[in-house]
This record gives structure tokens, sequence and C-alpha cells, in this order.
């Protein structure tokens, strides 16, 4: 039954489900932090343990059913620039099931949010404040060392969510960061959170959704001369999958 009373009883639940978790998990971080930071420089195995707290949290949430698809490369380590479409905030959420670790490059304000925000700097995500051309410089400095540490970095290049669902032009600087590093791209598609959480509503909503890994993208050899050209081809690659994935959902 989708009714709205029982929309709202399933997301109380599904909101003190994830209070509980966030209180458990991060000590559970901290620790890991704490015992593998003379060796883990690159925060690999805090990282990896905090991104699973939300596929304990989907497990708890019956408004919501996520699934993967596609396969990891062997050699994630490598490192590579991780960029994906954009239409929720659950996009990280379904996006963290993925058995891989990779630094997220978040707006500032989430990591200012109590234990949320706390484990994400213990994981070593790297903050941006929208707009401002010098946290964006900052930003790509952090991930530069995400990269040397052996650790992949994940960007949306759109920027932000598209308010219309249609997939917006992407941004350079991840691809920028790509060909500086001559790191491989790994393109993601993602469909169907556009409504696990819907704008001005505290509710969740049902939701049914899916992040397909895509083959990489390779940067050896490529210059900056070469970033547009780039840019295209993986906006394209994105753009074809989430059709699929759309065609397969029957949307």
């Amino acid at each position: 039954m989708k009714s709205t009373f029982a929309r709202t009883v399933l997301s109380i639940w599904s909101w003190v489900a994830l209070g509980v978790i966030v209180l458990v998990w991060t000590p559970m971080v901290a620790i890991v932090r704490l015992v593998t930071m003379p060796f883990d420089h690159g925060a690999y195995s805090a990282g990896y343990l905090f991104r699973k707290l939300t596929v304990v949290h989907e497990r708890l949430t019956p408004l919501w059913k996520f699934r993967t698809s596609g396969t990891l490369p062997d050699d994630m380590r490598r490192p590579y620039v991780v960029v994906s479409n954009h239409e929720s905030f659950v996009d990280i959420l379904l996006i963290s099931h993925l058995p891989t670790e990779m630094k997220w490059m978040s707006k500032i304000e989430i990591l200012r949010i109590p234990l949320v925000g706390w484990m994400m700097r213990l994981a070593r995500d790297i903050p941006l404040e929208r707009g401002d051309a010098e946290s964006t410089a900052k930003a790509l400095e952090a991930s530069s060392e995400r990269l040397n540490s052996k650790v992949s970095v994940m960007i949306f290049p759109e920027g932000t969510r598209s308010k219309t669902g249609e997939l917006r032009e992407f941004k350079s600087g991840a691809f920028r960061l790509a060909i500086e590093h001559q790191a491989p791209i790994l393109p993601l598609a993602v469909h169907g959170t556009r409504d696990a959480l819907r704008k001005h509503d505290w509710r969740l909503g049902y939701a049914e959704a899916e992040v397909r890994v895509l083959d990489p993208v390779p940067t050896e050899g490529l210059t900056m001369d070469d970033m547009p050209a780039l840019r295209t081809k993986v906006r394209d690659i994105i753009s074809t999958a989430r059709d699929d994935l759309r065609r397969e959902f029957g949307d």
C-alpha cells in the first residue's frame, strides 16, 4: 500500500534506523582510522567501512530497493577518476553500495553535519564550496593528493542535480584532473533515485534504483587540448547507459 500514511510511518522508521546506524558507525570509523593511520595514508579502510553504513540502512528501509550492475576494474587502486550523472542526493547512498572505496568531492555543507560530516572527514572526503573559485582549486588540489595516495576520486561533473531530469552539461574539473594524472575515467550511470528523497519533503519516497559500472576510458597520452573531446565522450557514454537503464525500468 503506497498511501501517504504508510510512507510517513516507514519514513519515520527509516530516519530512526539511520540515526542509530550513524551513532554506532561513528566510533567504529574513528577506531579504524586511528589504527590504520600509520600505514593507510589514503584512509582506504576507514572510508570503505563508512560507505557500508549505506548498505545496512538500505536493507532496513522498506521504501527503497537498490542494486548494482557492471563490473568494477580489478585495479581500483590504480587509481581512477570516477564520474556519474546526478539525479538525487540519494545517488551517494546508491553508489556507496559498490564494493570499493573512493573519495567523494562533496559540498561543504554536508561535511558540517555532526557525526556524518565527522566520518566524511575521517574518510578524507573532499569539501567543496559551490561557486567559489578558490574552494574549487583547493578541492582539485586535494583530489590530486588522494590520487597520489592510490585512492580513486568520485566527482559529479554536472556539479548539481538536474531539476528537469535531463542530463546537464559536464564541467571540466574531473577531466582535467584525469588528464593531469593520466588516470583513467570510470563512468557510472545511475537511475531511479529521483523519487527516493523528494525536495522539500522529509519523507522518503518509494524508489527502485540501480548504479551501473561502465567500461573505463583511458587518458594515457592525452593533453589538455583533448579535454573537451574526452568530456563529451564520457558524457555520451553515461547518457547512453542511462537511457538503457530507463528502458529496462520501463520508464
